[in-house]
């Protein structure tokens, strides 16, 4: 007999996703967030955090962001699509110090306290922990977005160094299934430097998924964090849109 198929997990939380239609570089209209949102929920996603890029080069309108998480999910119910949209914002590292507090505020996951911060490109350098140190002074906390694209020598030292300033890491979940990062980003987690995923989804025409199951099963190889998979799946991602302080229950380094 063949073996029983993997249960799907279900009741997760997508903490990176370019739901919003016509803001970004993300779904282009309410059609294609609907089928992003229908695809969500085949996958077992119940909540997401609507992740508009807030950088220099995309004049996203902070300000209108909670209208059209409301607008978004009023279609949503209107749909039948029984999914849960939360603001957020993917806030770019060199445009932190160009925002106030209430900026920060409106675009934090969940409108708590929790910012998701995109690194400059290249290397990670001294630069994003000053922005993480910046970030505390103001009462917020940090989670670090893309650590694929940042695979240096020095990268394991400087996550870690990050998560002791009370930082988390989330890891974008399609880069766990294949593709020439994929060893890297198991090498993170086998480190402890994966608290969270988020599917970094955009469209339903393609690039990656909305869908995290695919990583967690993945993970489930990895030693260090295999036991804990509920806690990265769920837990922690529900503390963090409520605005608390999830602790790891694996150590990094």
């Amino acid at each position: 007999m063949p073996p029983e198929p993997t249960p799907q997990p279900r009741d997760l939380t997508d903490l990176h996703c370019h739901l919003l239609p016509g803001v970004d570089d993300g779904a282009l209209d309410a059609g294609d967030s609907a089928a992003m949102a229908t695809r969500a929920v085949r996958e077992g996603i119940t909540a997401i955090c609507a992740t508009p890029h807030i950088r220099h080069d995309h004049d996203v309108r902070i300000g209108e962001i909670a209208g059209r998480v409301a607008a978004l999910g009023e279609e949503l119910e209107r749909r039948g699509i029984a999914l849960r949209v939360l603001p957020g914002g993917e806030v770019a590292e060199t445009i932190v110090d160009d925002l106030g507090d209430d900026e920060l505020r409106a675009v934090s996951l969940g409108s708590g306290h929790w910012i998701l911060l995109e690194p400059r490109p290249g290397p990670l350098s001294d630069s994003i922990e000053a922005a993480v140190e910046r970030l505390e002074r103001r009462g917020f906390r940090a989670l670090i977005a893309h650590p694929e694209r940042h695979l240096a020598a020095d990268l394991f030292d400087r996550l870690a160094r990050l998560t002791e300033r009370g930082a988390l890491i989330q890891a974008t979940a399609a880069f766990f299934e294949g593709g020439p990062v994929a060893d890297g980003m198991l090498a993170l987690a086998s480190r402890g430097l994966v608290h969270v995923l988020g599917s970094d989804a955009h469209s339903s025409h393609g690039g990656r998924p909305v869908a995290l199951g695919g990583a967690l099963r993945a993970l489930s190889a990895v030693e260090r964090v295999a036991p804990h998979l509920d806690w990265i799946a769920r837990e922690a991602p529900r503390a963090i849109v409520s605005g608390g302080v999830p602790q790891p229950p694996f150590a990094a380094g």
